[in-house]
């Protein structure tokens, strides 16, 4: 028994090479990552029905109770049987796919076994199907409440072997055949196969743990490159501004050229190929115009499929990525590369990251040279309604949260990009329909609540139907905001927001309540009237929006301030269902995303 278990070392050695080697591949990495669809499920029935092949065939045949040195079995023996690691694979793969892909898994390696022969056959087969379809059950049962550790995966691996080993018993004649088979190969196989499980799961645990750190270097890199631009984008689309951005961001990446156009020509190309690759008026690549038509990302593999029309043309690979002002295409940013295996995911996803944040720039740049233009103090005043301070805390949680959490970060990234694209997109409307108002106020939150969790919990009611009713932008948030900001200050309580949509005959009316400290009878009167001197603010949002629902609506909106000390505040807007004159607005203001 001592002597069986070194040679069933060396057979988890061999499976466990296997999967080091396949796990360097992208289409590995790509099934253990991925949501698992049809696809992804087959994939690893097949791959994991492959491992228990192999485990089959490079097991150690026992005959009358000794282990005989074996390379490769294909045949066993009537009398024989095999010590091998056929249930590690089938665990593991059933562990990640689940109950179904578990079946298909044991039915592959067990069908196997079963026509190898030997006297165990078919209580193998039969113990490798259900080995299948419990770890898978286990698994999914596990990743419902927490992720699997290596931990779990062994004591599911060594339950599957001691499983095998009772139904050895239950099923093989005659009895004490089967009984001194165990006792030879029982606690070997029990305890190599919960070795090979602990190794298989520290490899899968690493292939995690780098791509969390690709994440972590990928959003670092793309933060540092969109500071670096930053001062040229503001500039806008331009050829000396574009030829700053390209020269950074080809020292920057892995990419042989960085080209920059706009809707018109290219505006700036360094890098390889740049002798035809000039700036110019229109395209040299249909590669190009295709995106700009389409608004989507776009790759290239091969000189034929850029479309140069250049024959010596070094570039092999590209992506070309839009470039989107206000969900339009105005340019495009295009990494290329001269071998194709450069055109890594990693530098695809780090590109995706930076068309983003380059977008994100255009449209400041945009409605900041707006706002030179704009004559409309009010307007000017809600552009510059967003704090420093919000800006800067929501940066600083975010880079924390790229070591800690990086899928955590990269989601408040996209929030906090969506709350100043709301920000600027209602800087230029009169009227926008509620449920961007109401994603804005998200966004806004999202971020908030990143850095205070569990201080205060907001409550959203809405009424069906309402979700596109026209209301001014900038309503909603600042109120919520004065909440947060106001109503639960040096309090230790949790406090409670609550944020309701409902309409009546003519009217649609939005409150926004919070369990606060309230206000002093004195500022009651006149807060929204007027500004009024606090530590924390000076309460010109609430008279702002007071001025502008006066305008818009001609007194027919009303603003209400009700609140009591120790039990909180309700602010109340109505707003006219149908205003005479609404639709003047449609055509030429209204936010039209």
């Amino acid at each position: 028994m001592i002597n069986l278990i070194p040679l069933m070392i060396e057979r988890v050695g061999v499976i466990l090479i296997v999967v080091f080697l396949l796990s360097q591949s992208k289409s590995f990495r790509r099934i253990i990552h991925k949501d698992q669809g049809a696809a992804e499920k087959l994939m690893l029935i097949a791959l994991f029905g492959l491992f228990g092949v192999i485990s089959n065939y490079t097991g150690i045949q026992i005959h009358a109770n000794s282990a005989a040195e074996n390379s490769w079995l294909i045949g066993i023996e009537p009398d024989s049987a095999i010590a091998n690691t056929r249930i590690m694979g089938i665990a593991i793969g059933s562990l990640l796919g689940g109950p179904l892909v578990g079946l298909g898994i044991g039915l592959i390696a067990g069908v196997h076994r079963f026509f190898l022969g030997g006297f165990t056959a078919a209580a193998c087969a039969i113990s490798a199907i259900l080995a299948g379809g419990a770890a898978g059950w286990f698994g999914m049962i596990r990743r419902k409440k927490t992720p699997i550790t290596p931990t779990f995966a062994v004591g599911i691996g060594m339950l599957m072997e001691v499983t095998q080993m009772g139904i050895i018993l239950l099923v093989t004649r005659p009895f004490e055949l089967a009984w001194d088979l165990v006792k030879v190969i029982g606690i070997p196989m029990v305890a190599v196969n919960g070795l090979g499980m602990l190794l298989f799961m520290l490899i899968i645990q690493f292939i995690f743990r780098e791509q969390e750190r690709t994440k972590v270097l990928q959003t670092s890199k793309a933060f540092y490159i969109a500071d670096r631009t930053l001062p040229f984008f503001r500039q806008g689309l331009n050829p000396e501004s574009c030829r700053e951005v390209a020269d950074i961001m080809l020292q920057l990446t892995d990419a042989d050229a960085i080209a920059i156009t706009d809707s018109e020509g290219v505006l700036a190309h360094v890098g390889a190929a740049s002798d035809h690759h000039v700036p110019t008026k229109g395209f040299s690549t249909e590669l190009t115009k295709k995106v700009l038509r389409e608004g989507r990302v776009l790759t290239a593999r091969s000189r034929e499929e850029i479309l140069c029309r250049h024959e010596p043309c070094p570039l092999r690979a590209a992506v070309v990525l839009p470039l989107m002002v206000h969900n339009k295409t105005v340019g495009t940013l295009k990494l290329y590369f001269n071998n194709p295996g450069d055109l890594t995911e990693g530098e695809k996803e780090l590109a995706e990251g930076l068309a983003n944040l380059f977008s994100t720039q255009l449209e400041l740049a945009e409605a900041e040279q707006q706002s030179k233009l704009l004559k409309n103090a009010e307007i000017k005043a809600l552009q510059a309604q967003v704090h420093p301070h919000f800006l800067f805390n929501a940066i600083n949680t975010i880079s924390v949260l790229c070591r800690t959490n990086p899928e955590k970060a990269r989601k408040l990234l996209l929030e906090l990009s969506q709350f100043f694209r709301s920000n600027l997109q209602g800087a230029r409307q009169i009227l926008i329909p509620l449920d961007k108002e109401m994603e804005h106020v998200k966004a806004y939150l999202s971020l908030e609540q990143a850095r205070f969790p569990d201080r205060y919990e907001v409550i959203f009611e809405m009424e069906p139907g309402l979700e596109k009713s026209f209301v001014p932008p900038f309503i909603l948030q600042p109120l919520v905001e004065n909440s947060i900001r106001h109503a639960f200050a040096r309090s230790n309580s949790k406090g409670k927001v609550t944020v309701k949509v409902f309409s009546d005959e003519s009217f649609v009316n939005i409150t926004v309540s919070d369990n606060g400290k309230g206000i002093p009878p004195e500022k009651l009167d006149v807060l929204g009237k007027e500004a009024v001197e606090s530590r924390l603010g000076t309460g010109t949002a609430l008279v702002n929006i007071r001025e502008r629902l006066t305008g818009i609506y001609n007194k027919e909106a009303l603003f209400e301030i009700k609140s009591k000390e120790g039990k909180g505040t309700t602010i109340s807007i109505s707003i006219p269902l149908e205003k005479k004159g609404a639709y003047d607005y449609h055509d030429d203001s209204i936010y039209s995303g």
